[in-house]
């Protein structure tokens, strides 16, 4: 009775279906298969050019079993039927730059201080829980969650308490603490007598950056995350300039480190001398790349660096157009969306991302797709960077971001065209993890 009280606060819904992603489950065990057919009107699959009509998804367990036109196979025996009418099909969504320890903290309550100087651990822990549901609602069934803001490996425990059934949420890459070096990262500003907890992990040296990485990684980080540069302004001649951070030595040491261990890095990057350093370190994916000089494009698609934009966050909370502050937050959108055009021409990797956290989990995080066919990308490029293309920025090729028989069977559906209005993913009305159905107002799958 308790636990139906306390769930149903929080806007859990109550159906059998949905009851079923909520029972725990024991560690090391997995529920009883069971045979499901979802059938709609439209089927993207994350991979293929143009959409297909009257498909069929017979779905065995947590996998995909087969995908086939609709009346071309008898329904198997003791199969249930979810038929999603006119909807549109999709893979589940994977956003590769989130952060379930912010709440696009408001700066009149304390910003992003007041979470590392005042809340309790159990209170940042409750709010991610709350926030990895809302990405759940949202279709968005993997997420690589790119640090805790000082909450230090909070998200590993959020991400076994997903993985074991006892909260609802995405399946999660998580990244632990970050590093940055010396005066890279906040809390900043405080008297120098007084010794402030910092946001993410803070080294000097290639040995404390090895040291650094061996930790996280000990402790649970699927990713290595790196900010490789820390504040940014605009200079006397109009141009941003962002500080850079750790040297090209201490990056090689963290990269050399986490492939050893078959794990990738994700540097944040604005532009200039740290963007360089990053590339120069070896990096798997810059992560923001705000502005990005042909060079360092060619760079990339030479080695094979992956950009993941987080377009949408950087038209939030402007500050006066007549601050510096306010300044920089013009330019920096101002350079984005060309640095975007650019990569895109080039054929570097794109993969989607929101750097949601930077505002609030209850705007709609699909809004990302709109800025990303603003600058040039086609509605159908827009969801391969965050089905396919983001899995495979993942190393989950072929198991995530794709309906085909193998993978992981995670959907979503929409009533809208979400090619010919990209927005229509903004309003995602069923949702499918791992074969078992979070949310559905569709068709058969609602009643």
């Amino acid at each position: 009775m308790h636990r139906l009280i306390l769930l149903g606060t929080i806007g859990l819904c109550l159906t059998p279906l949905c009851l079923a992603q909520e029972t725990p489950v024991a560690a090391g065990t997995a529920p009883a298969a069971h045979s499901i057919v979802v059938r709609a009107r439209t089927f993207i699959d994350g991979t293929s050019a143009q959409p297909r009509a009257n498909q069929e998804i017979l779905i065995h367990g947590d996998r995909i079993a087969a995908v086939y036109s609709a009346g071309t196979r008898p329904t198997p025996a003791g199969a249930e039927v979810l038929d999603l009418g006119g909807a549109t099909v999709l893979p589940g969504l994977i956003d590769c730059h989130t952060h379930i320890f912010l709440q696009g903290e408001v700066p009149a309550a304390g910003g992003y201080d007041v979470q590392l100087l005042k809340f309790p651990a159990s209170y940042r822990a409750a709010r991610a829980v709350v926030a990895a549901r809302h990405a759940l609602e949202q279709g968005f069934t993997t997420i690589r969650d790119v640090e805790t803001e000082g909450a230090g490996y909070g998200d590993v425990g959020i991400k076994q308490a997903i993985n074991e059934g006892y909260i609802p949420g995405p399946r999660m890459f998580v990244v632990t603490r970050a590093i940055s070096s010396t005066g890279g990262y906040g809390l900043e500003g405080y008297a120098p007598e007084i010794v402030v907890p910092k946001g993410a992990q803070l080294i000097d040296g290639p040995v404390e950056a090895r040291k650094a990485t061996r930790e996280q990684l000990d402790h649970g980080a699927d990713w290595i995350k790196v900010y490789m540069t820390h504040r940014s302004w605009v200079d006397e001649q109009g141009a941003l300039v962002s500080q850079p951070t750790l040297t090209v030595e201490e990056l090689k040491a963290i990269v050399d480190e986490a492939h050893g261990w078959r794990k990738k890095v994700a540097c944040h990057a604005y532009n200039g001398i740290g963007l360089q350093r990053a590339l120069d370190g070896g990096c798997d994916s810059i992560e923001h790349g705000l502005e990005l000089t042909d060079a360092q494009v060619a760079q990339m698609v030479k080695q094979g660096t992956w950009l993941v934009p987080t377009l949408a966050v950087y038209y939030y909370d402007h500050d006066p157009p007549d601050t510096p502050t306010g300044k920089r937050d013009a330019k920096r959108v101002e350079v984005h969306g060309v640095s975007f055009r650019k990569a895109l021409r080039a054929g570097v990797h794109i993969a989607f991302g929101t750097d949601v956290g930077g505002f609030v989990w209850t705007d709609p995080i699909a809004q990302e797709f709109a800025r990303m066919v603003e600058f040039g990308m086609t509605p159908m490029q827009a969801i391969q960077s965050a089905t396919s293309r983001a899995a495979e920025l993942l190393g989950e090729r072929d198991h995530l971001g794709v309906i085909a028989p193998g993978a992981y069977a995670d959907l979503i559906a929409v009533t809208g065209d979400p090619l010919a209005d990209v927005n229509a993913l903004k309003s995602v009305g069923f949702v499918m993890k791992n074969g078992v159905v979070f949310r559905s107002t569709l068709g058969s799958a609602g009643k």
